[in-house]
């Protein structure tokens, strides 16, 4: 075998295990910026993120009982406002969030009357 027949051998492995290698890392590239490597990724993110705004919170909540209870209790009369606002009759309970009136439906309302002439028109005849 010639010397030229030995280094074309050589270059051409040597040219497939670059190949190989760029394929593997072109492989693992997929695999890093694929939509479940990034969900997981931006999951663990927030949930190591998570995890320490409930560790402060204990901590807080640990030192500052009386201000959750107040917290707890104002969260509670919000999402309980309606009910207990018209039970004190502060609000009528037909309105709706816009302080309008339900209407009636359309097969309850009362038959419409012939319109009356109006006074004056009744005078001079």
């Amino acid at each position: 075998m010639s010397q030229a027949e030995q280094r074309l051998r050589e270059d051409r492995a040597m040219r497939d295990a670059a190949r190989a290698v760029l394929i593997a890392d072109f492989e693992h590239t997929k695999a890093t910026f694929s939509v479940k490597g990034m969900a997981s990724r931006v999951g663990g993110r927030i949930s190591d993120g998570a995890k320490d705004v409930v560790e402060v919170a204990k901590a807080q909540a640990d030192d500052k009982p009386g201000v959750i209870a107040v917290l707890v209790g104002a969260i509670v009369l919000w999402l309980g406002r309606e009910p207990l606002l018209e039970a004190l009759g502060l609000v009528d309970p037909d309105e709706t969030e816009d302080g309008e009136a339900y209407a009636a439906p359309e097969g309850d309302e009362a038959p419409a009357t012939s319109p009356q002439t109006p006074p004056e028109s009744r005078r001079h005849s």
